[in-house]
């Protein structure tokens, strides 16, 4: 009974242990999770029943329908189409740009990326109309083209597709930057080597060892663009037209204009949708290339 009872002490406070540090826990965690609640979860909840309600409170589908035809369609597509051109572009741009600040030395490749980044930390505001002096018709780039005498000088690259496309593009350019930095950082450079001293040529390495390797990153950055465009406001509506009109632009006109809230919030559900897809497809091609990794290690 002796041996029973000494073998049964220790197991007490080990509960008792396990007990208070779950408590401790969930006590740490709760603000977290009322914040979370009263915060995100709260508004997404509300913001879709909103969706969900006709004018004298009763259920209805009519927000949604007259978000996915007409005009409001056209906003879509155009949106989408602007996104997706948006993404393009940074991919482009990023991967040139880290591709040739992984070559430089620790040092230069510090100062190179302080350069990329410390833009970011301008308010969007700011950059934008930065962006409006330089593509005016009194421009920067356009008083170059006139000086060096090229053919339709000025153009016009102001309030239409090009001047919001070359707007959100600067803004995405940093966060493709910084994705592809740290996954070209990460190619084993051995394997290039090899792949050189085996006779293969610059384009067989590229395509073949070196492109698969930072695939994953070229997709996680271009969906990210693609899903932070998605919702941009400030630089859309501030160097587009109307025929660039965005679907966060519409939402705001919805809201400020028309006073249409449960038109505005079918808008904002549908873009809701549209991000979480983008964020389960980043999720799921991160995960394919993680298991492409350890099956090639």
């Amino acid at each position: 009974m002796a041996a029973t009872l000494t073998a049964g002490a220790p197991a007490r406070p080990r509960k008792l242990l396990a007990s208070r540090r779950t408590r401790v826990g969930i006590l740490y965690a709760l603000p977290v999770v009322v914040y979370l609640l009263v915060l995100f979860v709260y508004p997404i909840f509300s913001t879709l029943l909103l969706s969900l309600k006709d004018a004298d409170g009763s259920f209805t589908l009519h927000w949604y329908a007259d978000a996915l035809t007409g005009v409001n369609l056209s906003v879509l597509f155009t949106t989408l189409r602007i996104s997706a051109e948006t993404a393009v572009l940074s991919l482009v741009f990023g991967f040139v740009l880290a591709q040739a600040i992984t070559r430089l030395k620790p040092i230069l490749a510090g100062l190179a990326m302080l350069v990329v980044v410390v833009p970011h930390f301008v308010s969007a505001l700011v950059r934008t109309y930065g962006w409006i002096i330089m593509l005016g018709d009194k421009g920067l780039v356009n008083e170059t083209l006139t000086a060096m005498s090229v053919p339709g000088a000025p153009f016009q690259l102001l309030y239409n597709e090009l001047g919001v496309v070359i707007g959100t593009t600067s803004m995405m350019l940093p966060y493709t930057v910084l994705l592809l930095y740290g996954v070209m950082r990460g190619v084993d450079r051995r394997l290039l080597a090899a792949a050189s001293s085996m006779g293969a040529g610059k384009v067989t390495i590229f395509r073949r060892i070196y492109l698969p390797l930072v695939a994953p990153g070229l997709a996680s950055a271009g969906l990210l663009s693609f899903i932070l465009s998605l919702g941009y406001y400030i630089t859309p509506a501030l160097m587009g037209g109307p025929n660039q009109t965005m679907i966060a632009t519409l939402i705001n006109q919805q809201v400020t204009k028309e006073n249409q809230w449960n038109g505005a919030a079918a808008q904002g559900v549908i873009l809701l949708v549209l991000t979480l897809a983008g964020l389960l497809l980043v999720k799921v091609v991160t995960s394919l290339g993680a298991s492409r990794k350890k099956r090639s290690a």
